[in-house]
């Protein structure tokens, strides 16, 4: 604990506005068995604090659990984390009413996180939003055991996920002179479809192609593994 990474918040930095949003329900395979949900995660804010100003990731369940675990870690009970959507058992990828409950309970839970001043100081929640660096990655960056910053993994993000720390690196330079404010979003044969969601405003440096969110679903009979 005593080498994590925690940043400092200004004070005012509370006062500034930050909007995030979970939307875009997609399936991924992991083989012809197997598949899961991930969720793209939109952040726009105006404040000094995030590095980003708008950005997007794509995170699955199991990822927002080990971030609530990482958090409460962290802040050492000083702050109790808000509930994550609970996990079924019997959570299917062909429900589109438990994908809508659980990707709201998702945003939820981060409109509240985004609240405490405590959480904002951690680079773990700084490593998830805005970077697309994996929970073991995000664990090593926050501790120092990396050669790049949490400044440069954030910078980095809407490059290609990379494999390794030495990866990151040649990413950063091969693009210095351009810095991407939206993540690459990982493609997918099957997409989630006729999922109603909440309307919302058009943001061009969202990136957003419409001024509601529309999800598009492809029903498959696997089994979310989170």
């Amino acid at each position: 604990l005593l080498e994590h990474t925690f940043l400092c918040v200004p004070a005012f930095s509370m006062q500034q506005a930050i909007s995030v949003w979970v939307r875009d329900p997609r399936i991924q395979k992991n083989d012809f068995w197997h598949a899961y949900i991930d969720y793209e995660i939109c952040l726009h804010t105006d404040s000094v604090f995030l590095t980003k100003k708008t950005s997007r990731v794509r995170r699955r369940y199991s990822e927002f659990v080990w971030l609530r675990q990482k958090l409460q870690e962290n802040a050492l009970l000083m702050v109790k984390l808000p509930e994550l959507p609970p996990k079924n058992p019997f959570f299917s990828l062909n429900s589109a009413q438990q994908i809508t409950e659980r990707m709201k309970g998702l945003q939820t839970f981060l409109e509240q996180v985004l609240q405490s001043r405590l959480l904002l100081s951690d680079s773990c929640l700084h490593l998830f939003l805005q970077s697309d660096l994996s929970v073991s990655m995000i664990e090593a960056c926050a501790a120092g055991r990396t050669n790049f910053s949490v400044a440069q993994a954030v910078q980095r993000s809407g490059l290609r996920r990379f494999h390794s720390e030495d990866d990151l690196p040649k990413e950063i330079s091969r693009s210095c002179e351009s810095d991407s404010d939206s993540s690459e979003s990982r493609d997918s044969e099957e997409k989630i479809r006729d999922l109603a969601v909440n309307k919302v405003r058009s943001t061009g440096s969202l990136d957003l192609l419409d001024s509601s969110y529309r999800t598009r679903t492809s029903f498959c009979s696997c089994c979310d593994t989170s």
